[in-house]
């Protein structure tokens, strides 16, 4: 059975039985029970890093004000397809580069497959910035220092990620999955319109944005074989921004703190927060840490009501399907446009760095690329639970379309996981326009927003891999 959670330097360990032995044993499991195992290693860095997520913040941070943790989850034994392995990490992207290298390792290590690999990330604005993320994002040139501290701090990533996800495969005891689905509030639409167009974001009252929202806190809980929580995963719909630009320190926003109430209240567990479609929600009222503590609060109390509730089975029948689809994209830009971008000095460095970018391209290829990769992931436990893993900052609109035409009583939908290409905006979002549909796409160095058939494309590439007990519908 589980025991007790036990420090080891920087990493919990979930300690009991051999792998070898359950694995072995698997044949031999009690109805609906699969081998489980969770860890948890410390990410945060020991020396100056650039922060993600705010385009106006130069200067390295040298403070640290919450530690910042990668976690990883592991379901099943090593027969049949082999192990799931699921991990996320306090930081604004899951980039592709991280994910293909650490899903290239734990195939090599561990037999992995990749499709069965999932790596999420809090989209946490107050963590290290990556050297692949958003790289025209920023509104001055980085200087080499910057550079190399962030080179060295995605080295050191990629390096505990991939030990924590294999201390999670070392922790697999036989357990038990189920899940239930809460709600929090504190997340609101934060787009805002006059017309029907995007002016800017709101302001700060939660009541100015008439936009959508999805509340819903769907629960993952690992059980040992006596029914006694060891682990939770929680998922949430919103942008870890609760502190501005200006809050220059490392802490994991509200999806950290609630990851440590979590574990403060229940100090056997081991709690993930994954984000759902919330690209265009924010946390409101925000600003201060304060704040994030008392959202991070929000969630934990959530937790702790369901943990005292009825929660369904999930069956340890774990499917995974991945596609890697096509986006189409919108009207590029001509070359008269690149170069009139491209000259002006006076305009945004990363919008002149990126005309050039693409001048450079079409002088070598001829052409600008007219869509981008695109992978979707689904694992589907049984009949129980469906999981969507989307790459970017998908909108809001996506979760909520895939809850109408599928049934979303047993829909779970992650976003921020297995990619970074950009914003994924709706068709609903095309027609407004703004910053998720246009000017955000500088910052990812995309050549147009999204074609405004991009939002069926996705929808349809999930219904695919959606098995028929789900529900489905045809996309309308």
């Amino acid at each position: 059975m589980f025991q007790q959670a036990w420090r080891i330097g920087q990493v919990v360990l979930l300690i009991g039985i051999t792998m070898s032995s359950s694995v072995a044993a698997e044949a031999a499991l009690p109805e609906g029970a699969v081998p489980v195992g969770m860890a948890r290693i410390d990410i945060t860095p020991d020396f100056p890093v650039r922060l993600a997520g705010y385009a106006g913040r130069m200067d390295e941070a040298t403070e640290t004000v919450e530690r910042l943790w990668g976690k990883a989850l592991a379901i099943g034994g090593d027969g049949g397809e082999g192990p799931a392995v699921w991990i996320v990490l306090d930081n604004c992207s899951a980039t592709a580069d991280l994910t293909a290298e650490l899903a290239a390792r734990l195939k090599q290590r561990a037999g992995v497959r990749p499709e069965r690999c999932v790596v999420a990330s809090t989209h946490d604005h107050s963590a290290p910035l990556l050297p692949e993320f958003a790289p025209w994002h920023y509104t001055k040139a980085m200087p080499p220092e910057h550079l190399a501290r962030m080179d060295r701090y995605r080295r050191q990533l990629a390096d505990r990620l991939e030990k924590v996800a294999l201390e999670a495969l070392a922790a697999r005891q036989p357990g038990f999955l189920s899940w239930s689905q809460g709600a929090v509030n504190f997340g609101s639409n934060r787009r805002r319109l006059e017309n029907g167009k995007w002016v800017g974001f709101v302001r700060g009252d939660a009541n100015e944005s008439p936009g959508p929202v999805d509340p819903g806190l769907p629960v993952l809980r690992v059980t040992d074989l006596k029914g006694r929580p060891v682990g939770v995963v929680a998922n949430y719909a919103c942008h870890c921004t609760t502190t501005s630009g200006s809050f220059n320190a490392i802490h994991g926003d509200w999806a950290g703190y609630a990851q440590k109430a979590i574990e403060s209240d229940h100090p056997e567990l081991v709690a993930m927060v994954t984000i759902g479609c919330g690209a265009d929600v924010g946390p409101y009222p925000n600003g201060t840490l304060e704040l994030a503590q008392q959202y991070g609060r929000e969630i934990a109390g959530e937790v702790d009501r369901l943990l005292q509730g009825e929660w369904k089975p999930v069956s340890p029948k774990l499917a995974a399907r991945q596609e890697t689809i096509r986006v189409p994209l919108g009207k590029l830009p001509t070359r008269e446009e690149l170069e009139r971008q491209a000259g002006n000095d006076r305009g945004h460095l990363g919008a002149r760095d990126v005309a050039r970018h693409f001048l450079a391209i079409l002088d070598r290829d001829g052409a600008l690329p007219q869509s981008f990769d695109y992978p979707i992931t689904t694992w589907t436990f049984g009949d129980d639970l469906a999981m969507v893993f989307l790459p970017g900052e998908v909108t809001i609109d996506y979760a909520l379309r895939l809850k109408r035409e599928w049934d979303g009583s047993r829909l779970w939908v992650t976003a921020y996981a297995n990619g970074m290409p950009c914003y994924i905006s709706s068709k609903r979002l095309l027609d407004e326009g703004g910053y998720e549909v246009d000017s955000s796409m500088v910052s990812y160095g995309q050549p147009a927003r999204l074609a405004p058939e991009a939002e069926d494309t996705i929808i349809r590439a999930v219904g695919a891999l959606i098995p028929p007990p789900f529900g489905g519908k045809a996309p309308r």
